[in-house]
């Protein structure tokens, strides 16, 4: 059998191809000569699967959206509270290139615009590395979350460059309240630079992917970021990653995104997938007009958004029997599914209001595919009560979902004491 995810990206590609609102960045002189019909869409999961339709190998240049990533470096490399001294985290309201900041500290609003960018790409890095040694781990990161080599486009970094009065400008304010030390003009060519890495929505789906998972690249499994980094990179991203139209598009769409004046948009749900556009028109905001109607469409189909109330998982408990009979019965609980705080909850309840019978119990998490810390804990010590009740507790744990348990009293490991 033949997928049909691609069936319906093509289609939802066909609805929002007709669109043709918008006008292509004329700021930069390079963009302006981009073909305005290009429509590109992919998708990449989070084990690894690929899907594109249109447009999606062609190649443009990252601009905005490389912010996110390079924020990302930042925390990573200096650690969040050297970051925020430097950068805030506040939605600005303002256009990406608007004079947002702090007026007390010079602190930008954002690293999501221009003079947040700007602080945050001089935070990649050990203090005292020149420009280019920066850029070169920029590059190397970008690489890594694509999976591939990347090439810059020399003709749009030296249009940006030729156009950079106003990032400029903004520099020199930084350096004015001491929030960079570099010389403004050596930044802002490598943060010109850093906007002209060429990608394309393929890639942009696999780096949204490896947000989706945690900050691990899907297809490579290399590790690019931790857990921490990425919640705060996709909080940022959800509050500011669309400039001044970012509330209607967490309304709208509701997943965390970046944009780019290239024509690029990328969007990660954690724990699902990355999803990418790839159309230059672009509104009055800056963010492309096709890539936001596909988004749209895409989380009405699929639901997506982050908001969107699942049913609970009301059947966490698979199945409930009883081998053998007398003093020698046991009672199975068999679990199921992801579970989390409430799910953990119910399981704790329903034993609570209802306790086994049998001296012997086991708990088996065969079926279980994911068991979130909080849950983990609270099973853990549902465990010790129900020993210090009485019970003689088992787990079966072939998945090993259940790591490195600290159960103290609560819980013997190992094969429960008869086959089940």
């Amino acid at each position: 059998m033949r997928t049909p995810v691609p069936d319906y990206l093509a289609e939802v590609a066909d609805a929002c191809a007709p669109s043709t609102g918008g006008e292509l960045a004329s700021y930069i002189p390079e963009l302006t000569r981009v073909d305005p019909r290009y429509f590109g869409l992919a998708m990449a999961t989070v084990d690894g699967s690929i899907y594109s339709v249109g447009d999606a190998e062609v190649e443009f240049t990252m601009q905005s959206i490389s912010k996110a990533f390079v924020y990302g470096l930042a925390l990573r490399d200096r650690g969040m509270r050297a970051v925020l001294e430097k950068v805030d985290v506040e939605p600005s309201g303002d256009p990406f290139d608007g004079l947002s900041f702090e007026a007390s500290t010079g602190r930008p609003r954002n690293p999501m615009i221009n003079a947040g960018a700007i602080t945050a790409h001089t935070l990649v890095g050990k203090e005292g590395i020149d420009a280019d040694e920066r850029f070169d781990l920029i590059h190397r990161l970008l690489c890594d979350l694509a999976g591939r080599e990347l090439r810059v486009d020399d003709e749009v970094w030296q249009s940006e460059v030729r156009t950079s009065d106003r990032n400029l400008a903004i520099a020199h304010m930084l350096r004015s309240k001491g929030v960079i030390t570099d010389p403004a003009e050596e930044v802002i060519s490598a943060y010109a630079r850093q906007c002209a890495v060429l990608v394309t929505a393929r890639d942009l789906a696999v780096m949204a992917a490896t947000l989706a998972n945690g900050g691990v690249q899907p297809v490579t499994g290399k590790r690019v970021f931790s857990g921490a980094q990425v919640r705060q990179l996709l909080s940022v991203m959800l509050t500011c990653g669309m400039y001044d139209s970012a509330g209607d598009w967490v309304s709208a769409v509701g997943i965390p995104a970046k944009s780019g004046v290239g024509g690029g948009i990328l969007g990660a749900l954690p724990s699902q997938l990355g999803i990418a556009t790839f159309s230059p028109r672009l509104d009055a905001h800056g963010n492309s007009v096709r890539g936001i109607q596909t988004f749209e469409r895409l989380t009405a189909d699929m639901r997506l958004h982050l908001m969107e109330v699942a049913p609970p998982a009301r059947s966490v408990v698979h199945a409930v029997r009883v081998v053998g009979e007398g003093e020698d019965a046991v009672r199975v609980f068999e679990l199921s599914g992801l579970l989390g705080f409430t799910a953990a909850e119910r399981v704790l309840q329903w034993l609570s209001a209802d306790p086994p019978p049998e001296r012997i119990v086991v708990v088996d998490l065969t079926e279980v595919h994911h068991i979130e810390d909080v849950a983990r804990r609270m099973l853990l010590e549902g465990m010790r009560r129900m020993r210090l009740d009485g019970h003689v507790v088992h787990v079966v744990d072939s998945g090993d979902v259940l790591p490195d348990p600290d159960p103290g009293d609560g819980v013997m490991l190992g094969p429960p004491p008869m086959a089940i």
